[in-house]
């Protein structure tokens, strides 16, 4: 008989369940309001339903399952060896044995999808997949593929899926519904009755930061560039007003000049440097506005090393190379980003108030990232960086690397993790006292997983780094509407229910 053990399930956790039992469920909650203990409550049932069956649960990233894998050894009496994490890693051969010999299967869909395709894993003996953060099950996402050939093969299937931001419209809920064969939802927002005893305060802070006139100098000579190319731009029919262009267009625009050229139209040629040029310019002034000197500074190296015509096109004309030179002189000054000077002051703030304080900052970029922990190190701050595997342009932690440093992050080794994307997605490092966002993310789905990092047992704090005048206020106020806009939707979803019964 499978149980829990050193964990005991809260009243709406267990009317959530009674669901989940009878049909394919989506269970949205906030951050922190035990999704995973849902998972574990199931796994229990299904196991003790069905004896000789197995369970499959299945995470983005390797840290995240690394936290399922510890869930279920640690708050059920399933045996250790029972439970297993599948990474690329270990051999086919090896996979395919623990496949046999587990009762616990967790990996990322990436890896149960590929042993799908080599015949190494057969689903007919699982009778629970587990989905989380099931937001991602977008058409052509593994989960996707792996909900499909395990509602076909089989023989007591049961789906739950799990997250905090399913979508910002109900398209979206409807698309994770469809493609993960969901027959029910079940949603408690943190205003709802039965859970909002258990959701912890978020101090909410906005620091708004002027970019300085040596920083503003620079950006007048990207902008007489940007202002230029965009003239250009006119000549071959772009007629948008100036100053609405966004990054969106110039997409949406380069596409339309490569479908061009299969007809050959000469003009396409022009247009697609244009356009790259313009994407360069606009990131660049993004670079400035919002993350720093150093990364803009990078910027610059790379795009000599390119080869594309944009690239050349940009780094002939005199202001660019100017603005290069004035970058590498206020780095010589040793001219920081203000959002680099307000950081360090609020991170040692947060340590002068405890010293063991836990603090996560999230970046967009991998070059922020670096530049960020090696300004606190130079003030003695310990902390580390957080990001994703490496690629082809950049270098990143090995799976293994990122799970070592979650850990010593937990056990209190270093004050601040810094992280890029990899960390926004169920990180649950409890004692987390502050989250502060170097800048705001235009995504709701990413707002809310940023946000839900802190106050996830005890009230917790949020900054947001604001750069005045700048993208970082229209994607702060993008994904602050879109994320009340979700909301609302759920809200509605709930009540709408609610009618039907």
């Amino acid at each position: 008989m499978f149980e829990l053990k050193n964990i005991t399930p809260r009243e709406y956790q267990l009317n959530i369940l009674e669901t989940c039992k009878e049909k394919n469920t989506l269970v949205v909650l906030p951050t922190g309001s035990g999704k995973t203990l849902i998972c574990l409550l199931l796994a229990v049932h299904r196991l003790n339903l069905y004896p000789k069956s197995k369970i499959l649960v299945v995470a983005p990233t390797k840290p995240l399952s690394q936290q399922h894998l510890i869930s279920f050894q640690k708050n059920t009496n399933i045996g250790e060896g029972e439970c297993v994490l599948l990474t690329g890693s270990i051999s086919p051969k090896k996979r395919q044995n623990l496949y046999e010999n587990s009762v616990v299967i967790v990996a990322t869909p990436q890896t149960i999808d590929s042993d799908l395709n080599n015949n190494r894993i057969s689903l007919e003996d699982f009778s629970l997949f587990c989905v989380d953060e099931a937001h991602k099950s977008k058409e052509r996402y593994a989960n996707t593929k792996i909900a499909k050939i395990y509602m076909e093969n089989s023989r007591h299937p049961l789906i739950l899926a799990l997250t905090a931001s399913p979508g910002g419209n109900k398209e979206k809920i409807k698309e994770v519904n469809k493609n993960l064969f969901i027959e029910n939802v079940e949603i408690r927002i943190d205003s709802d009755e039965d859970i909002k005893k258990y959701i912890q305060d978020k101090n909410i802070e906005h620091i708004k930061l002027e970019l300085p006139e040596e920083f503003q100098n620079i950006k007048k000579l990207i902008n007489s560039v940007w202002k230029e190319k965009l003239r250009d731009l006119k000549k071959v029919g772009f007629t948008k007003p100036s100053h609405l262009v966004n990054k969106k267009d110039l997409l949406l625009l380069q596409q339309r000049f490569v479908k061009e050229i299969k007809n050959k139209n000469q003009i396409a040629f022009y247009g697609i440097s244009l356009t790259s040029a313009l994407i360069k310019l606009n990131y660049m002034i993004e670079l400035l506005e919002c993350q720093g000197l150093e990364p803009l500074d990078s910027f610059f190296e790379k795009l000599k090393k390119e080869k594309s015509k944009a690239s050349s096109i940009l780094l002939a004309h005199h202001n660019i190379r100017s603005a290069a030179l004035m970058t590498k002189d206020l780095l010589d000054k040793n001219i920081k980003h203000p959002k680099l000077i307000k950081l360090l002051e609020i991170v040692q703030n947060e340590i002068k108030l405890n010293h063991k304080s836990k603090i996560i900052v999230f970046a967009n970029f991998r070059d922020t990232v670096e530049n960020i922990v090696r300004f606190l190190k130079e003030n003695k701050i310990k902390c580390n960086r957080f990001v994703g595997q490496a690629n082809k342009k950049e270098s990143g932690l090995k799976q293994r690397e990122q799970i070592e440093i979650i850990n010593r992050f937990k056990e209190g080794e270093f004050n601040v993790l810094v992280s890029s994307q990899v960390a926004e997605e169920g990180i649950d490092v409890v004692e987390t006292k502050a989250v502060i966002f170097y800048e705001p993310v235009p995504s709701e789905l990413r707002r809310v997983q940023r946000m839900g990092r802190t106050a996830r047992t005890a009230p917790g704090k949020i900054i947001f780094l604001i750069t005045k005048d700048s993208r970082d206020e229209a994607y702060y106020w993008s994904s602050y509407h879109k994320e009340k806009r979700m909301k609302n939707i759920l809200k509605n979803f709930n009540e709408e229910k609610q009618t039907k019964l």
